[in-house]
């Protein structure tokens, strides 16, 4: 992120906002993050303008293998989205704020509805490597939370509820859409760690005690940030490897690469067509 100590965190927000406003000034009302290797989903976006994230004011950079880092704006369903190709993470040495910062600039540019998509292991024994994961609620694992500190009132209130994170219309809907195209698609509780090492056997069995039934390292505090804005939150797992028991197997980021171009067709459909429907 460049950073300038001169300028508070709203200050830098609204820095963002003016230059990626100047550049592109049609309103956006939906968001999208692509995740671990999905960045092919933007071929479903007819693009407009794209703007990598160094050229932005305070931007943080991904500095992750697969994340390109370039903000997207163009049409999807018909509707004006901005989509981040690459997105940012705790282990890459960021702050909570430095990795939320694209979702509060996106609430200035007009995004109400935010799209998430992530690669995860599935500790459910049901699922199998590339079978998608519509996340209905979330366990957060992370040492830090994006809202500590003072609170940013103009975005919204000091204790935002989290009781209903993932909208559950939205939710009921991409379920539909899943059934009409013959999708196999499952719900669930998503819990991310810190990273950027794999959990252990031990860590995984104590993660699916406690309710969890995919584990990544992301999405959880973009969420957070989300909704402390009032944006309506849909989110999607990409089942990329096996964390229950006996299915524990050493794995590279290329066969998380390849498990996530398997998943990634029905993901598109799920989302270009939820976000043709809401």
């Amino acid at each position: 992120m460049k950073q300038d100590s001169t300028i508070s965190y709203t200050e830098q927000i609204q820095a963002a906002f003016v230059y990626i406003h100047n550049l592109n000034p049609n309103p956006v009302e939906i968001g999208v993050i692509l995740g671990t290797g999905l960045g092919q989903l933007i071929n479903n976006i007819e693009i407009e303008k794209e703007i990598p994230y160094e050229d932005i004011p305070h931007f943080p950079v991904s500095t992750v293998e697969s994340h390109s880092g370039t903000l997207i704006f163009g049409k999807l369903g018909g509707k004006n989205v901005v989509a981040m190709k690459g997105r940012f993470h705790y282990y890459e040495g960021y702050s909570m704020k430095e990795v939320t910062f694209p979702i509060r600039v996106m609430k200035l540019l007009g995004v109400s509805k935010l799209m998430v998509s992530n690669a995860a292991g599935g500790l459910n024994p049901d699922h199998k490597i590339g079978e998608l994961m519509v996340i209905n609620d979330h366990i957060d694992l992370f040492p830090e939370n994006p809202l500590r500190g003072k609170n940013l009132d103009e975005f919204g209130v000091r204790f935002p509820d989290m009781s209903e994170p993932y909208a559950l219309d939205f939710i009921d809907m991409a379920m539909q859409i899943a059934k009409e195209n013959g999708l196999t698609v499952h719900q669930g509780v998503y819990t991310a760690l810190q990273g950027p090492n794999l959990e252990t056997r031990a860590e995984y069995k104590y993660l699916r005690t406690i309710g969890a039934d995919a584990v990544g390292m992301s999405t959880i505090p973009e969420v957070i940030v989300a909704r402390h804005m009032d944006m309506k939150v849909f989110a999607i797992s990409a089942i990329t490897d096996l964390c229950s028991p006996g299915n524990v197997k050493k794995i590279s980021i290329a066969e998380v690469l390849a498990a996530a171009a398997l998943a990634e067709p029905g993901m598109g459909i799920i989302i270009q067509e939820l976000v043709r429907r809401i």
